[in-house]
């Protein structure tokens, strides 16, 4: 299974941006998919997941301005991000991890079995 991370780019504070995450060779209907970041000198963290079933899960520092879904026909996961700051500024990453089909997903990296290359979101003030 191999992922490819696209559409960071730099962006205005209070603007939004779209990340895709295109799976191949794994199906969205047994994997789960995860959106971390990474920002300079910081330990990745956990943004969001959806579950093999669709069930979408946040944590907070995306809850209520982010977005996670999926496009299954495209194998490919969205992480719509709205309201950006600088502060979220970081290398963004998705990674899947192999659920079967279950409502259960998780945004621990030490749970995931495969990493796509990150892609870079710059924000300026």
């Amino acid at each position: 299974v191999q992922l490819q991370a696209f559409g960071g780019g730099l962006v205005q504070k209070g603007g939004s941006l779209r990340l895709s995450c295109e799976v191949f060779g794994g199906s969205l209907d047994v994997y789960a998919v995860t959106w971390f970041r990474q920002a300079p000198g910081k330990e990745r963290e956990g943004l969001a997941c959806i579950s093999s079933t669709g069930e979408p899960y946040y944590m907070d520092s995306v809850r209520g301005r982010g977005t996670i879904s999926r496009d299954s026909a495209k194998h490919t996961v969205y992480l719509q991000m709205n309201s950006l700051t600088p502060e979220d500024t970081a290398v963004y990453y998705c990674a899947a991890d192999y659920r079967g089909s279950t409502w259960y997903c998780e945004t621990v990296q030490n749970g995931m079995d495969y990493w796509g290359k990150g892609t870079q979101v710059t924000v300026s003030s």
